[in-house]
């Protein structure tokens, strides 16, 4: 009788996959024995595996080269990162070593670049740094201050008209600059065209009238970005249609347009059951843009991409132990973790966010259907439900001595900078230990820790107890 969780996995997935492998019982995540890196570390752990960003990126880089060439594509492809998407310097260090560009968010971003600059990580005569976003006056100042420090790479694009004016008037410098389209949202949306952005019929009349005044402004850019991804839907081939067809429109009055920003949106993964067909999607977007181009007359634009999701959510893990187990009545048996869910994986919270979920050992051992409850005293601290199932199936424990660890994995993105790190959890929660894995060039793991466990001084500090 096949009843033992790793026979539930392989009745249902295509497995193993990729990253995952199961030894003797426990997982593998990337060829790295977990249950050793939990013995050494502890739990909770948030891990970050390096290598991971650069794969992806790579990946990415492959997909376009190879889509350019099928469509003898004439224009160049350039990957951005956005910063937003985790902006820990080892993810920057490690991202930077694919020769690729940044996309920030705010003014503070751009102090970020300052320190990128002065570690050697960034050249200023060839990285591209496109700011997007709604700016405050510190974030105009941010930018002229780059660009007047020699940044010529510097793309301000702009997300309303009132901030052109509001550069011209600090940047006398040869200035490259963009421009958001405002994009509309899915039917089903909570609102009809995006807060960012300027309208798609306000473009072209507002390049003529203002920006073509300014000599020193050079439009380089526009910028296109949907708020639910890349996916083949009608809805996104209309909006990239759309957003090619303005782009013709204003190449053909502003000749120095020549770069395309089609912003962030490729998938990362999210379920072992996930067939999101990347090959397809590249070649498609590509000739779309092609075939729009060819068909007004216009030489195909650079592409540029800002994937942020994509690049670092693959590199993170976040692994807890049950520390208990509730029969709360007849048909609820609860998990108990050793962190929370609110404040370790914000997203499961705040979007019902799925993540992939395993455990890291126990997998010979029989399963039963469980939820998962965190620790804070919050009704909405739970995990109930997988992506390709509204419920969740984990090896059986009986008591609490039976060690049993468990891992929500492709966690690297947002999840931090949401939760807010080092700072004030609910309940007072810690921030886990942070753990960096990293190879030799013989492939050899290197662990270190980022940061420790989060203390109640450090906690204490910050609300002001002496």
């Amino acid at each position: 009788m096949k009843n033992k969780y790793i026979d539930l996995i392989d009745q249902t997935f295509d497995f193993p996959q990729d990253e995952f492998l199961v030894v003797d019982g426990n997982l593998l995540f990337n060829d790295i024995d977990l249950m050793e890196i939990i013995e050494q570390f502890g739990t909770p752990l948030k891990i970050t595996y390096l290598p991971k960003i650069s794969s992806q990126i790579q990946r990415a880089k492959r997909l376009f080269k190879v889509a350019m060439a099928k469509s003898d594509y004439q224009g160049e492809y350039h990957y951005s990162y956005c910063t937003k998407s985790s902006q820990f310097a080892f993810v920057l260090h490690e991202a930077l070593k694919n020769d690729i560009h940044l996309e920030t968010s705010s003014a503070y971003d751009l102090d970020l670049v300052r320190a990128l600059e002065r570690d050697g990580s960034v050249d200023k005569e060839k990285l591209y740094v496109i700011c997007n976003g709604f700016k405050r006056p510190q974030y105009i100042k941010n930018i002229a201050a780059l660009r007047k420090d020699g940044w010529k790479n510097i793309i301000p694009v702009l997300d309303n008209k009132n901030e052109f004016e509001d550069l011209a008037n600090l940047i006398q410098e040869e200035t490259m600059m963009g421009i958001r389209i405002a994009s509309e949202e899915e039917p089903t949306f909570d609102f009809y065209t995006s807060r960012l952005g300027i309208r798609y019929s306000d473009i072209v009349r507002f390049y003529k009238d203002t920006v073509a005044k300014y000599p020193n402004f050079h439009l380089k850019m526009l910028h296109f970005f949907i708020n639910t991804g890349i996916r083949d839907t009608a809805y996104y081939w209309n909006e990239l249609s759309k957003c090619v067809k303005v782009y013709c429109e204003l190449k053909a009055i502003c000749p120095e347009l020549d770069c395309l920003n089609i912003g962030g949106g490729l998938p990362n993964k999210t379920s072992l059951a996930m067939d999101f067909d990347y090959e397809y999607m590249v070649e498609e977007i590509i000739n779309q843009i092609k075939v729009n181009c060819n068909a007004m007359g216009v030489e195909e634009p650079d592409i540029f991409t800002e994937f942020g999701s994509f690049t670092v959510g693959e590199s993170g893990a976040t692994i807890f132990k049950i520390l208990d187990i509730k029969q709360q009545n007849d048909r609820e048996k609860w998990y108990m973790i050793d962190n929370s869910f609110m404040t370790c994986l914000p997203d499961t919270w705040g979007l019902n966010q799925r993540f992939i979920l395993l455990p890291i050992n126990k997998w010979n051992e029989e399963y039963q259907r469980v939820f998962l409850g965190g620790l804070t005293c919050d009704s909405q601290d739970f995990y109930n439900a997988d992506f390709h199932a509204n419920a969740i199936f984990l090896p059986t424990i009986r008591n609490r001595r039976e060690n049993l660890y468990i891992g929500f994995f492709h966690t690297g993105a947002y999840q931090e900078a949401l939760s807010g790190f080092g700072g004030i959890k609910h309940c007072l929660m810690p921030s886990p230990r942070h753990v960096l894995i990293d190879r030799d060039k013989e492939g050899n793991l290197k662990t270190s820790i980022f940061r420790e466990e989060q203390t109640s001084s450090q906690m204490l500090d910050i609300l002001g107890y002496k």
